[in-house]
């Protein structure tokens, strides 16, 4: 029996999520400067977590080349 493609794959665990843990949000809050050391670990407000977007990088025009030949 095979092993699925999408169970394979090293870097699968590196990408950005979209649901923190608990200790995780606090950090993003507490970088906001928006967490209270009093402050209650229950209830935490959303925190926004960008996304990296991976794609293909522009080239770089060269002086004298025009785009419309």
């Amino acid at each position: 029996m095979s092993v699925d493609k999408s169970l394979k794959g090293g870097g699968r665990l590196a990408r950005s999520r979209n649901v923190l843990k608990r200790a995780e949000r606090i950090e993003k809050l507490k970088e906001q400067d928006r967490w209270v050391d009093d402050q209650s670990p229950y209830g935490l407000p959303k925190v926004r977590v960008f996304k990296v977007a991976s794609g293909k990088k522009k080239k770089k025009k060269k002086e004298g080349e025009d785009s419309d030949d």
